[in-house]
């Protein structure tokens, strides 16, 4: 039997994917691949990457193989230069014809490059292949500053793109008034504006380019409001434009602004030729993601196939991380009142901004906006996608739950079988939970590989494994938390092992209980277990611990080292304040007042650390365990002692709760706060534990935070005096560190705790597992273990050697830190 020839014009993503789909579907199709590159389809979703690390061969979407395996014949570098309708042949650069029955275009975009004077210049290139990217890495190389001509995404993946390269001084050039004007708000781009700026980039918004500047090479750009940005290199990435001349010289029907038109089963103007991808004409729109792309190549493979499917259009919702900020817009994301009711949360501070749009009956999520933190656009997508009834208090999406209740009807398991979880690869949660019961599909690499979900951007993989987790819950089954490959057990399981056999180093861990050399997933949880149970010196393993934890301080910007003293509750002596200040002179430390009621000093030399702690611990100073998962500060207002609305003495209380817990190792940080009335100066519920005055005695609260995603603190016990107050912390501090995953605050902690706060009240105050006595016992052998480990440095000579920058030369000091004035003080150059 004659098989019918399919030839695909293109090799890109979308090319790839329609080929990996129709195999799938057939065997019976010969198919014949040209592609314009020199290599096989790579991500270019992820192609920034390149800068971090990855190699071309990484980003590959194939073995090399693959093509042969699937009885595909490729022609790589061989991009077709004519089609011949009539005779239905393609003729290739190369001097290939062949016949066809069936013709793919998938030929995608290229980059938008404006007709602008000087646009020919050395030093400007495109932001479109891995050819561009090797143009960009060799020029960056003699570049310090560099700038990007477009806001949008493409634009803003090329920023990251040369501050990976190095780039010292990147600019973002934007013609409209806001950064990614299709897919944000105003006030979502200010927000983003506002963090990229933290990352070194100058957004320049407004501006229109009349010319580059430069003899053969950019010098400057030239703007119409007559400024110029002077300039070594300049990065193009101003949109896409659809790859359709193919498609003009064969006749085919183009849309005016470019673009192959389609129909619904994306045939176009001529029966046997398929377009798509972004080179394709969908009822007057162009497509430029991937996820729509895949979409296509699976209708036109399942047409191809006889199964008589259509392309109605697609969501292109989309979240994205751009430069280390989440970016989410989904559903309608501009709809405005009074066509809706609009809710947003904006936290200028923090960089978070969210906006979501209700119908006006309050029942429907219509759309939304989510920057700086975007973990909740999975369900909020869902939400939109499956019309699922909004809660009593629609905040809740983007403010999470207050009283420690989930909304009813949340969560992953809730959402209709066939809700689409992978939008790239069309897979819906039925597949998924499917996959996990009839295949025994437990994880995320066996899900990739038996669904494909989660294998295109990537964005739905959060949800992905929360689905797995709940299908396995629903069923039944045991579900381990393994810390890493290299230790079959979750962190509780080992820490019991650990506590049980007295095992006091982590080769001793990873030869009783584990396997392999162990690695870096598993060093530092190991660590904080081996503090958190014998309270030791864990400088002594300097080896499984992180750059912070092995230098007893917090590595900060330009390679420098923050001091931070512990000062309880807040209170300092005059004689101390004098010996900070003495101090920072000598060695040139900035200063600054912390939030926490301390006083922290920047820009130490590794190498200077010891003989500055040797000065704070003479005059009365400890570490300030800034740099561990530990107790931080315990915030305190001056309380009874000097404010006229004070109930109780809140300073002495918050210092003998600092002292009682200082240095104590635990999953994450913990901070504290005590106030001595309801007015809460020292922000008490916003703290891992929080006491606050009564008339009668104290209230104690546990589980908040502050950070990115802040979450007050919920009532433990009421009207309690001192006693039992640190009695139920020690009860709770104790179960957190037995229990919680490594890095899971205490808020995190509680909200996955079956049960939540009755639960955990119920175990705390109540003894309901009959622990409490243990928990007290464990906490106080921690307490009586406690010691200085700045102390235990300065006292110790070996120990000082670890803080020589250089083996060989202990005197010399890193050359490569540099400073810069600031307000009278110094500030690190950037690197």
């Amino acid at each position: 039997m004659i098989k019918p020839v399919v030839i695909v014009v293109g090799n890109g993503m979308v090319g790839y994917k329609f080929c990996e789909k129709l195999r799938a579907k057939s065997a019976d199709f010969e198919i014949i691949v040209f592609g314009e590159e020199p290599r096989r389809a790579y991500d270019r979703v992820h192609l920034s990457e390149y800068f971090a690390g990855k190699t071309a061969e990484d980003l590959s979407m194939s073995t090399a193989t693959w093509y042969a395996e699937n009885n595909i014949t490729l022609h790589l570098g061989d991009p077709i230069t004519e089609i011949i309708r009539s005779t239905k042949t393609i003729n290739s650069q190369k001097g290939i014809v062949l016949k066809y029955d069936y013709l793919i275009m998938a030929t995608g975009s290229a980059a938008f490059v404006p007709n602008l004077p000087g646009v020919e210049k050395d030093g400007v290139f495109v932001y479109r292949t891995i050819e561009d990217l090797d143009l960009m890495k060799a020029w960056a190389a003699k570049s310090t500053s560099g700038a990007i001509m477009g806001g949008g995404l493409l634009g803003l993946e090329a920023a990251k793109a040369l501050i990976d390269l190095g780039i010292k001084e990147t600019h973002v050039i934007e013609f409209a008034p806001r950064l990614m004007p299709r897919q944000i708000d105003s006030a979502g781009s200010a927000i983003l504006q506002q963090k990229l700026a933290t990352f070194g980039l100058t957004v320049h918004l407004n501006k229109n380019t009349s010319y580059i500047a430069g003899d053969h090479k950019i010098e400057a750009l030239k703007f119409n409001d007559d400024t110029e940005l002077p300039l070594d290199m300049l990065v193009i990435s101003a949109g896409i434009r659809p790859r359709d001349e193919l498609a003009k010289l064969c006749g085919l029907e183009v849309g005016l602004r470019g673009g192959i038109v389609v129909n619904q089963s994306l045939q176009t103007s001529d029966p046997s030729i398929y377009a798509i991808g972004e080179c394709a004409l969908y009822d007057q729109m162009i497509y430029g993601l991937i996820a729509p792309g895949y979409e296509m190549a699976e209708v036109v493979a399942a047409n191809l196939c006889n199964a008589q499917k259509q392309f109605n259009g697609f969501d292109m919702s989309t979240k994205l991380k751009l430069i280390g900020v989440d970016v989410a817009s989904f559903g309608d994301a501009f709809i405005t009142e009074p066509d809706c009711r609009t809710i947003i949360f904006e936290d200028t501070h923090k960089g978070v901004y969210k906006r979501i749009n209700i119908s006006n009956d309050g029942k429907q999520l219509l759309g939304g906006i989510l920057i700086g933190d975007a973990e909740a656009y999975s369900m909020l997508l869902q939400t939109v996608n499956n019309k699922i009834v909004l809660p009593p208090n629609p905040e809740d999406l983007i403010l999470g739950s207050r009283g420690g209740a989930a909304a009813e009807g949340a969560g992953v398991m809730n959402l209709p079988d066939e809700a689409l979880v992978c939008s790239c690869e069309a897979v819906t949660k039925g597949d998924i939970c499917s996959a996990v019961i009839e295949q025994d599909i437990t994880t995320i690499d066996g899900m990739k590989k038996c669904t494909k979900a989660g294998t295109g951007c990537g964005g739905c993989i959060p949800m992905v494994k929360d689905i797995i987790t709940g299908t396995l819950k629903e069923n039944g089954k045991y579900i381990k938390n393994v810390i890493c490959e290299h230790f079959d057990y979750s962190r509780q399981e080992l820490l019991d092992l650990i506590r049980i056999n007295k095992i006091k180093t982590y080769d001793q861990v990873l030869d009783t209980f584990g396997k392999g050399d162990g690695c870096e997933n598993c060093k530092p949880p190991i660590a904080s277990m081996l503090a958190g149970l014998w309270n030791e010196v864990i400088l002594k393993q300097d080896t499984i611990q992180d750059s912070n934890d092995r230098y007893l301080a917090n590595i900060q910007k330009g390679g420098t080292y923050s001091v931070v003293p512990r000062i309880p509750g807040g209170e300092i002596t005059a004689d101390k304040l004098i010996v900070i200040g003495q101090v920072a002179k000598e060695y040139n430390l900035y200063t600054k007042i912390t939030g926490g009621q301390r006083i922290d000093l920047f820009g130490a030399h590794v190498m200077d650390l010891p003989a500055i702690w040797e000065k704070l611990i003479d005059a009365g100073f400890e570490s300030g365990h800034a740099y561990g998962k530990s107790l931080r500060t315990v915030k305190s207002c001056v309380g009874s002692t000097w404010c006229r609305f004070g109930l109780h003495d809140s300073v002495s209380f918050a210092i003998e709760i600092e002292n009682r817990y200082k240095g104590l190792r635990s999953p994450h940080k913990l901070k504290g706060g005590v106030s001595g009335c309801v007015r809460e100066c020292a922000e008490a519920q916003a703290k891992d534990f929080g006491i606050i005055a009564t008339e009668k005695g104290w209230n104690l609260y546990i589980c908040g935070n502050g950070g990115s995603k802040p979450q007050h603190a919920q009532l433990l016990a009421t009207d309690i005096d001192e006693a039992t107050c640190i009695q139920y912390l020690d009860r709770f501090l104790m179960f957190y560190i037995k229990t919680a995953d490594t890095l899971t605050r205490t808020a995190t902690w509680l909200n996955k705790m079956d049960g939540g706060m009755a639960y955990l009240k119920n175990v705390i105050v109540n003894d309901s597992l009959g622990i409490c006595q243990s928990l007290e016992e464990e906490i106080a052998g921690l307490i009586k273990g406690y010691v200085c480990e700045w102390k235990e440095v300065v006292d110790n000579q070996n120990l000082k050697k670890k803080f020589n920058h250089f083996v060989n030369a202990p005197n010399e000091k890193d050359p490569s830190i540099k400073f810069e004035p600031l307000r009278e003080q110094k500030q690190a150059a950037a690197w």
